[in-house]
C-alpha cells in the first residue's frame, strides 16, 4: 500500500521533446519491469510501438491488466496515481503524449485498434 508521502516518479522512462502544448515521453519495460510510482497530472495520449500487455497498478483501484498490440491508441483523462507493470514475456515501448492545454470539456478514455479479445 502507498502513502501520499512518498515520492513519485516521471510518468515513463525518458522525455523526448516538450513546448508549451505537448511533453512527448518514451516508455520502455522489460519483461518483469516496472515503471516509477507516479501521478498523471495531464491528459495525455498513449501510443504502444511494441508489446502485448502492459498492467497498470493504479493507487485505490488496485491492478488492471490491458492487452495492447502495436499500434493500439489511449486517451486518458489525468487524474490517476499509477505504477505501469510488464508482466508479459514480451517487451513493451510505448509513446506517451501529455497535452498540457487540454480543452475545457470533461475528457473520458477512448481507445483505437486494441487487439481482438480470445474466448477463455
Amino acid at each position: 500500500m502507498h502513502t501520499e508521502a512518498e515520492p513519485l516518479g516521471d510518468v515513463a522512462n525518458k522525455l523526448l521533446f516538450e513546448n508549451e502544448l505537448v511533453r512527448v515521453w518514451e516508455m520502455n519495460l522489460a519483461p518483469g519491469e516496472r515503471s516509477d510510482r507516479h501521478r498523471h497530472e495531464l491528459p495525455y495520449l498513449l501510443c504502444v510501438l511494441q508489446g502485448s500487455r502492459v498492467d497498470a497498478e493504479v493507487d485505490g483501484r488496485g491492478r488492471v491488466e490491458i492487452p495492447v498490440q502495436p499500434g493500439s491508441v489511449f486517451f486518458v483523462p489525468p487524474g490517476a496515481t499509477e505504477t505501469a507493470i510488464n508482466d508479459s514475456r514480451d517487451h513493451f515501448r510505448e509513446i506517451l503524449i501529455e497535452l498540457k492545454k487540454p480543452g475545457a470539456e470533461a475528457v473520458k478514455l477512448a481507445v483505437a485498434n486494441m487487439p481482438e479479445t480470445t474466448p477463455r
